[in-house]
């Protein structure tokens, strides 16, 4: 029996309208085939499909691959950035976040933005390319704060903005305008406006995460879609409080993973985010519209055509984690324009590019109530019937799954036994099986795509995490200011003991004073470091007595009496991000631990899945590949290849894309946790991958590296 249309399509007669009102065909056309054959965009195209109709590189001739050159970068460190090439010049961002043009057939340097004293520690997936005739200009975030640099010189443009920059919280409400507010992720470019992704705070008072377009030339605001509803703005009643826009505890509901982009059709396919804070919603009763939703809006104007919310009310973090596809399937004989969303769960949501009808039948599952006083789980959650979710689940996983490799398997077996493994399972103070984990599933390398036939491809982590709540105990105020603020803002992530979690990347911060000197130490509280978010919301008191409880300075301690800016308290508090690791730090589960898939759009089925990477230790024990935990996407070619780095042991790979065979690897100087670009200039083409280890515990490097095939 069809399926009665989902709620969260129930606006699309009003998409329709809207756009015949703006003078496009609602009838579902498909557009123009794209060129394919630059990487100016992120993730190769505004569709971001990954795909290139270069063809110098075969599976006849893939093996024979060999660095054609190798830079050097100022900074050592995880770099997540997908290079841009634009002529001759590639573009992108080191690990410290400064901004670099080098000669994309040699790798020389060209320029470099950024103070080389005053550097950041935050990661950045990349940067934007705008061109009108002579004016090249590059978009970058450092801070809060978005850049417009000459692509041509790397100075900034004296007429965006106050000296080149615009601060991205000067679209924000009042309130927000002190708050945790960075991109990781580049703008996308739609004419002269760039729509701007927004990481912010995942706690208690964290910004709003409203999707704000800014004009290229001058910075200004020009229009911005509230995520969070005003209260003459649909959505508005699904939040309990009807206060909650005005942001005093309930935030987020940001899109920090990328945008995608139909140019022909105007129309801005925009993912978001969970709302803040992340694990108790009882202050924001309701479905929580338009959190973990997939907008579509007019890229002109910011209006909403129509959404569908993958996570109703979410607990778990479940936010889509990478940009939509737009690709092209056919069904019954019709070629639809559509765009999919894969998901952290290991899913993958199919529409109709123009209406937002689901291509495959959505059900509504019912699922788990929840045991935390004041918490309102909601009672379903939509599951697509196609295609098959892409990694496993925990509510399929039997004692059979817990890992042969372990050395304490008998242990691992009681927590598995003892933790709820059903399909959403709400937070609790019991312990929760969470696979797909945190991180996905699919995480924000993002699907790559042949989008003319309908096929997706989609690498997925199969590591499974433990979630679980604690009552939050008071705070005592008769600690020093410094242990106050360190069990508020840090201790959910470092631990009571300050001992950290290095096995999910939250380092000790015992000893923190033999690696970074006070003045660093406040540097990164008020910017934040890689997963860590930033308080610029403390005084410098605050800080003052934060840092010296990180140093154990007794002769400081007593800095600042009291708080001057408490936070609100949850009656429940999450215990930390813990993985289910063996007593050697591999997963608990049996492998594969990670995957690769393609996956054909057209029908909803699978044409091959396999492991994705390896781990050194276990070879000889096992008949075939791992899998490893993996971060980045794929790059996909017209002519049969998939080209992947991502994995924690540290290859650059190549897949026949039709069959997934492997056809060349290489061992990188360090892990790319990055997505790849593929180029030509001069009529030469080139693979280039950053370099930047450090993530998952993999030594640092500081490499662009571009392959090509021997001259």
């Amino acid at each position: 029996m069809p399926l009665a249309p989902h709620p969260c399509v129930r606006f699309a007669a009003i998409a329709l309208m809207l756009l015949s009102a703006c003078g496009r065909d609602p009838g579902g056309s498909v557009a123009p085939t794209a060129d394919y054959r630059d990487w100016s965009a992120y993730l190769g195209d505004a569709g971001r499909t990954h795909f290139s109709t270069l063809g110098a590189f075969t599976p006849e001739n893939v093996s024979t691959l060999k660095p054609a050159w190798v830079a050097d970068l100022p900074d050592y460190g995880q770099m997540q950035m997908n290079p841009l090439v634009v002529d001759s010049v590639l573009y992108g961002v080191t690990a410290a976040l400064r901004a670099f043009a080098l000669d994309a057939r040699t790798g020389e340097k060209i320029w470099v933005f950024g103070d080389s004293l005053k550097v950041w520690h935050s990661t950045s997936r990349g940067v934007s390319y705008w061109r009108e005739g002579e004016d090249q200009r590059i978009f970058y975030t450092l801070g809060s704060d978005l850049w417009a640099l000459d692509a041509r010189t790397g100075k900034p443009v004296a007429s965006f903005g106050q000296g080149g920059k615009i601060d991205l919280r000067s679209g924000l409400p009042e309130s927000a305008r002190e708050k945790f507010v960075i991109s990781n992720t580049p703008g996308t470019i739609f004419r002269d406006l760039i729509i701007m992704p927004l990481r912010i705070s995942e706690g208690v008072g964290a910004a709003p995460g409203d999707i704000m377009a800014f004009d290229v030339r001058t910075g200004e605001l020009a229009w911005v879609f509230h995520t969070i509803p005003y209260p003459s703005e649909p959505g508005h009643g699904t939040w309990g409080n009807p206060e909650t826009y005005l942001n005093r505890e309930v935030g987020a509901a940001n899109n920090w993973a990328g945008m995608a982009l139909d140019e022909e059709r105007e129309i801005l396919y925009v993912p978001t985010g969970s709302a803040a804070p992340d694990f108790y919603g009882g202050m924001r009763k309701g479905m929580n519209l338009f959190s973990d939703c997939l907008l579509a809006l007019d890229a002109n104007t910011g209006k909403r055509l129509w959404h569908f919310q993958f996570v109703h009310h979410d607990i778990w973090d479940r936010d889509p984690p990478a940009p939509p596809t737009l690709l092209t399937v056919e069904q019954n004989g019709k070629r639809i324009p559509a765009v999919a969303q894969v998901t952290k769960q290991g899913y993958v949501f199919v529409f109709d590019r123009v209406s937002g009808e689901p291509l495959f039948e959505i059900r509504e599952k019912k699922m788990p109530p929840s045991s935390l006083e004041g918490e309102q789980a909601w009672p379903s959650q939509p599951l697509p019937v196609k295609p098959r979710p892409f990694a496993r689940q925990s509510q399929d996983l039997t004692a059979e799954d817990i890992s042969p490799f372990a050395p304490n398997r008998d242990s691992l077996l009681e927590r598995f036994n003892k933790a709820d493994k059903r399909q959403f399972a709400p937070p609790s103070l019991e312990p929760v099986f969470l696979l797909p984990g945190y991180d996905g599933g699919a995480e924000w390398g993002g699907a790559g795509a042949d989008p003319e036939n309908g096929i997706l491809y989609v690498n997925s982590n199969e590591m499974p995490w433990i979630l679980q709540m604690r009552k939050t105990a008071p705070v005592d105020t008769s600690l020093p200011l410094g242990e106050q603020l360190y069990q508020t803002h840090c201790m959910l992530c470092h631990q009571p003991g300050r001992e950290g979690l290095a096995a999910s990347g939250y380092p000790s911060l015992i000893g923190v004073g033999a690696r970074y000197s006070a003045e660093e130490l406040s540097l990164q509280i008020t910017k934040g470091k890689g997963m860590m978010p930033g308080f610029p919301q403390l005084s410098k008191a605050e800080k003052e007595a934060l840092v010296a409880f990180l140093l154990d300075a007794p002769d400081k301690q007593e800095v600042g009496a009291s708080s001057a800016s408490p936070v609100a308290s949850l009656p429940y508090e999450h215990t930390g991000y813990h993985k289910f690791l063996d007593s050697n730090g591999l997963p608990g589960i049996s492998p594969p631990w990670g995957t690769l898939h393609a996956i054909d759009l057209n029908r909803g089925e699978f044409l091959w899945s396999i492991p994705l990477g390896d781990t050194p230790e276990l070879r000889g024990q096992t008949e075939g590949p791992t899998g490893t935990e993996n971060y980045g996407g794929p790059v996909i070619t017209e002519n049969g290849l998939l080209f992947i780095a991502a994995t924690k042991d540290g290859y650059v790979r190549a897949f026949d894309r039709h069959t997934g065979a492997l056809l060349w690897e290489y061992l990188l100087p360090a892990a790319a946790f990055a997505t790849p670009a593929l180029y030509e200039v001069d009529g030469k083409q080139y693979l280039a991958l950053a370099c930047g280890g450090e993530k998952l515990g993999t030594p640092k490097g500081n490499k662009i590296i571009a392959f090509s095939l021997e001259p």
